[in-house]
């Protein structure tokens, strides 16, 4: 079919193309009355060197969906030897080697709806708008690696939530990154090698996807001289998600006879999200550790069921509390969880030798939430928590909501980024580094 003769109902047939795992369009294009998307959920891989004498940094982002009851996670002392309120007291032991913040956030509004702006610093409803998009800081940090491990990020957490699933994860185009849900599926990606037959099928899959992507972008590129201006935009937006797919095809590629380490571990089986949390934070150490991927997100999200918690109701309905007595305190019950559970993660973490150091010295931890107080539906002041990565801690650091001195969250990334070795000079809506931190 050549270019002159294009109809809408010839575009529904030409390019809504779904095979091999591949689902590809074009965008709302006004000229020509036709309606698509653009989307991938392939993983870039390519085979890198064993880790050197330098170890590597690395970067895990944990997020819960509904934030934390703001009394019982924020200290009322600043600086050192502050005393950690009731959700967060268990992180005692580790108080030298982490930094409770207040005062950071993204300057949005939006309740529920701004939660995917935890690690971005953008609405997705402003993404385009943003330089680089609503891209998260595992994303943009990935961008720096290369092919040099297997897996460039990991995320995980629920597909089970308020508005659609799990919100931690957007790539540059705009794509929201669907996650790992359980402990099983986890340890199968990292450690399960495909035999002969299924890498030569999974070779063929690969092939299959390629010569989709050609004939897709082909036919697409065919279309300019009929597009308006706004329409070359959206095209152009289109041509940058194929090209992505292309780059994850052809890193998945090679990686495909790279044998999977050996976690010296039996295959865990799959409980409920809250007696699994312990096995996946045990799985992303061990996916850092044998340098299998070095970022990894993960939201705590609509599948911690407060059931486990004796609570009748669910983990939604108590963050909404209405300064109930009764539902704060279930509400508490199930952040003081989270955090031991995170607190054991550090533990795990500074258990494994790293070169001169250990796991912890070289990975950079987040801890919070794009939610400051579900009951009040904010997204300001929200609970942050910074451990490891080289960086002097043992602080609780609070910044002014408002003028001099006002700081945003993104600054923090910033500096993360940096450190990871991401030549960025900006970040989400950074104003530079984050000021005080070393």
């Amino acid at each position: 079919m050549s270019s002159s003769t294009l109809s809408p109902s010839s575009l529904t047939r030409r390019f809504f193309l779904r095979a091999a795992g591949v689902s590809l369009a074009l965008p709302l294009l006004e000229s020509l009355g036709g309606r698509a998307f653009a989307q991938n959920s392939a993983v870039a891989t390519l085979p890198g060197k064993a880790a050197g004498a330098v170890r590597p940094q690395r970067m895990v982002c944990i997020g819960n969906l509904l934030g934390f009851v703001p009394q019982s996670f924020f200290p009322t002392k600043t600086g050192a030897d502050y005393e950690l309120p009731s959700s967060v007291e268990a992180l005692k032991p580790h108080q030298k080697d982490f930094t409770l913040f207040s005062g950071l956030d993204h300057g949005v509004k939006g309740g529920h709806f701004a939660m995917s702006s935890f690690l971005s610093g953008v609405r997705t409803a402003d993404a385009k708008g943003m330089p680089e998009g609503n891209i998260t800081m595992d994303q943009r940090a990935a961008e720096t690696l290369g092919g040099a491990t297997r897996f460039p990020t990991l995320a995980l957490g629920s597909e089970s939530g308020i508005h659609g699933g799990c919100l931690m994860s957007w790539t540059r185009s705009g794509t929201r990154v669907p996650p790992i849900s359980t402990p099983r599926e986890l340890f199968r990606k990292l450690f399960v090698t495909d035999g002969a037959a299924d890498v030569a099928a999974s070779l063929d899959r690969l092939d299959l996807k390629g010569s989709i992507l050609d004939a897709v972008q082909g036919d697409a590129k065919s279309l300019e001289r009929h597009l308006g201006e706004r329409d070359k935009e959206k095209l152009d937006e289109y041509f940058t998600s194929v090209r992505d797919v292309e780059k994850q095809i052809e890193l998945r590629r090679k990686w495909a006879h790279v044998p999977k380490p050996d976690p010296k571990i039996a295959e865990p089986k799959n409980k409920d999200f809250v007696s699994d949390l312990p096995v996946m934070y045990d799985l992303i150490a061990l996916a850092l550790q044998t340098d299998s991927t070095r970022i990894a997100t993960f939201e705590i999200g609509g599948d911690f069921e407060a059931s486990a918690f004796d609570s009748k109701s669910n983990y939604h309905a108590l963050s909404h509390h209405g300064m109930r007595e009764e539902s704060i305190n279930g509400l508490i019950k199930m952040e003081r969880y989270q955090v031991e559970q995170f607190t054991r993660f550090l533990a795990k973490l500074k258990s494994i030798e790293d070169g001169e150091g250990t796991l912890l010295d070289h990975s950079m931890v987040l801890f919070g939430s794009g939610m400051g107080n579900a009951n009040s539906h904010t997204n300001s002041n929200l609970p942050i928590i910074f451990a490891g990565g080289g960086f002097k801690h043992g602080e609780h650091k609070a910044y002014p909501a408002t003028g001099l001195g006002r700081q945003t969250l993104c600054n923090l990334y910033l500096s993360m980024l940096h450190r990871f070795g991401a030549e960025v000079k900006t970040f989400g809506t950074s104003t530079g580094t984050l000021t005080g931190l070393a």
